[in-house]
């Protein structure tokens, strides 16, 4: 007998089932029943986002080049299932030309930013010129928790576009997946399970953004939002609902399954610039220095 893949949330490291024990089932273009899945609740975001701030700390504390590999064994990791990724993404009715694009460009999108780990706060960072005895320092550093509402035109290359820059950043990240294509980002999940990111640096929930936009919005605990294009009521509702705790609210605007939807610009927009200045001991003689 074929055992049924079952699709469940992954929050926290785990794959738990939605607590509301509510389901969907994604068809394919044609109407055939591809698989049903977990049809998460507003409580199912809040244990998203708890697990989320709770990973945020240790993960902005592990070293860039740490990060840098784990992002690269996420890689490694879709390389070794590109098979299945290919299979699902035929089934959601894509060609398998085009699908062996998307994952390959997927596989792609992940090493590219592994190699940004170590790199973007020197770019992003400045020593910075002031009219007094000090050292002026401006460094990147990670916004928190980001809520993304993943790309709802494609499976997989647009939810790695939005989430890599922000988890690459040292952010914690809670996702929608995309609503009528979800297999992908839960067999994503299984991926991140196996490539050594730390429980909750990632959750992944599927369901409607329109019953779970709002939650995310308006939570506190959440620091910005990534947010795909999606209909125009739901953006600006989730940008009032942004305003309590002033979260940073990234709305893209140009597709997110293209080569040119990759860059340093991803990274800094979920990034917070600190200033430190740093006295300069005046040296007997009327030299500076340390």
């Amino acid at each position: 007998m074929e055992i049924l893949k079952t699709y469940k949330l992954y929050i926290g490291g785990q794959f738990p089932r939605t607590e509301s024990g509510r389901s969907y089932a994604v068809k394919s273009v044609n109407g055939e029943h591809i698989a049903n899945v977990c049809l998460s609740s507003k409580k199912d975001v809040r244990n998203a986002v708890q697990a989320a701030r709770k990973a945020q700390l240790a993960w902005a504390g592990k070293s860039a080049f740490n990060r840098s590999q784990i992002v690269y064994r996420i890689a490694e990791m879709l390389e070794a299932r590109k098979a299945q990724f290919i299979e699902e993404l035929q089934a959601l009715g894509q060609s398998k030309k085009s699908a062996e694009s998307e994952v390959s460009m997927s596989i792609d999108r992940c090493v590219y930013y592994a190699g940004w780990a170590d790199k973007y706060q020197s770019i992003i960072g400045s020593v910075n010129p002031v009219a007094s005895a000090h050292f002026n320092f401006s460094v990147p550093e990670p916004t928190g928790v980001v809520g993304i509402v993943a790309c709802q035109e494609t499976a997989l290359l647009g939810l790695i576009s939005q989430l890599l820059p922000v988890i690459i950043g040292a952010n914690t990240a809670v996702v929608l997946a995309n609503a009528t294509k979800p297999t992908c980002a839960i067999s994503f999940a299984e991926v991140l399970a196996t490539a050594d990111v730390p429980g909750g640096v990632v959750n992944i929930l599927t369901g409607q953004p329109a019953e779970l936009l709002p939650t995310l919005s308006a939570h506190m605990d959440v620091n910005a939002l990534s947010i795909a294009p999606i209909e125009s009521k739901l953006q600006k509702e989730a940008q009032a609902e942004a305003i309590d705790n002033l979260k940073r609210v990234h709305i893209f605007v140009e597709p997110l399954y293209v080569k040119k939807a990759q860059g340093l610009p991803y990274i800094a927009d979920f990034q917070e610039i600190k200033t430190t200045w740093h006295p300069i001991e005046q040296i007997a003689g009327g030299a500076g220095g340390y």
